[in-house]
């Protein structure tokens, strides 16, 4: 933005701080001039016909005193410019960090040493604000770069079996036609949930009262034939947890954790125990941590009543350092690979993470120690 070039802050303190004495020294005058040089007779003897009066006073005082006038003058600049200089110094240092930032640089800091005042805690403010900013976009090139590699993958197949058309035209067109469009749903999916994390990313939706009770029986309905083939059973427990959101992203929420729980389960007899609830006022939970075994939590709650969605399943066991990498996009535990149908895309649990975050909320991954996966997701209760 373009503006006038006008007077600099120090300038302007100089000016400020002479103008002071300017004024107090002026004052002072006058105290004299009103307390004692009025009470001197003017008249030839002076004061009992032995001390001066009041006309020579007055012509030896005022000379002098605009000699010091000009002296408090002259010292008010020269100081006030050496002292706004020094108080201005640290904010020199946080507008060249912000012009670094400006041009890219997200890793410089400015850790201005000193005791704790204004000036200190504005340059930790803005140094936790770049941290907080290189965060971000270091995961968001991350992102991009994982989903540019996520969606070529379908192009570069569905080129190749078209290559392959081409090049033999007595191959079985059923199985191409059958196997594009395997290729091709899995590309949509894949598009479908990037648009639903970037959505949740965005924040940008419509809040409303939303029961997580009822999300959880929704899910776990559409969900129970793939439960049943796979011989897992599934329990949907507690009682009304209502919150403030969008119910479509919650919705998704919950199904990618219930579905998550189905699909990366034990071949045959495992469970999938969906409770809710609320929690009592406390003192929430902010950032992120991890703990020794294999739990992570990310988002933030606040004091009041919480909203509290738990989705617990049997399964192999995970490793600790496994488990706070499950809800980074596309990646995939070692362990949780799947080849059939229901491979997904790595997207289940960022997706999660990012309707939770947008909703203000929590979401705690604790890997049980008898296999399998315990996700909490608390969100601000709702009246």
């Amino acid at each position: 933005m373009t503006r006038r070039r006008g007077l600099s802050a120090r300038l302007k303190l100089t000016l400020s701080y002479a103008g002071f004495l300017a004024v107090a020294g002026a004052l002072l005058l006058a105290v004299v001039w009103g307390y004692l040089l009025r009470y001197v007779p003017d008249n030839p003897q002076g004061l009992l016909g032995v001390s001066p009066n009041r006309w020579l006073l007055v012509r030896t005082f005022f000379p002098a005193a605009g000699v010091a006038m000009a002296c408090l003058l002259v010292f008010g600049l020269v100081g006030g410019w050496l002292l706004a200089g020094r108080m201005l110094a640290p904010l020199h240092r946080i507008r060249d960090a912000a012009r670094r930032a400006g041009d890219g640089s997200l890793s410089h800091r400015i850790r201005m040493k000193g005791r704790q005042d204004e000036f200190r805690e504005l340059s930790d403010a803005f140094d936790s604000m770049l941290g907080r900013l290189e965060s971000h976009v270091d995961e968001q090139r991350r992102f991009a770069a994982n989903a540019s590699h996520e969606l070529r993958t379908p192009l570069a197949v569905s080129r190749a079996l078209l290559d392959v058309a081409r090049e033999d035209p007595t191959h079985d067109h059923e199985e191409l036609v059958e196997r594009l469009r395997t290729v091709n749903t899995r590309a949509i999916a894949l598009t479908e949930a990037l648009l639903v994390l970037s959505r949740g990313d965005s924040g940008t939706f419509t809040r409303e009262s939303v029961d997580l009770s009822l999300l959880a029986e929704e899910a776990a309905e559409t969900l129970l034939p793939l439960a049943e083939r796979r011989r897992i059973t599934l329990d949907v427990t507690g009682t009304a947890a209502r919150t403030s959101g969008s119910a479509e992203l919650l919705l998704r929420m919950v199904t990618n954790l219930v579905q998550n729980a189905v699909v990366h389960n034990v071949p045959a007899g495992g469970t999938v125990t969906v409770h809710t609830g609320t929690e009592g006022a406390g003192t929430g939970r902010v950032g992120t941590g991890r703990g020794g075994t294999g739990e992570v939590g990310t988002g933030r709650v606040g004091t009041g009543a919480t909203s509290v969605l738990r989705v617990e399943n049997t399964g192999p066991p995970l490793a600790p350092e496994v488990v706070p990498t499950l809800t980074e996009p596309f990646q995939r535990g070692a362990t949780r690979v799947r080849t059939d149908e229901y491979a997904g895309v790595g997207l289940g649990l960022a997706i999660v993470r990012s309707v939770v975050r947008a909703h203000d909320g929590s979401l705690d991954l604790v890997a049980r120690p008898a296999g399998g996966l315990l996700v909490t997701v608390r969100l601000p209760g709702a009246p």
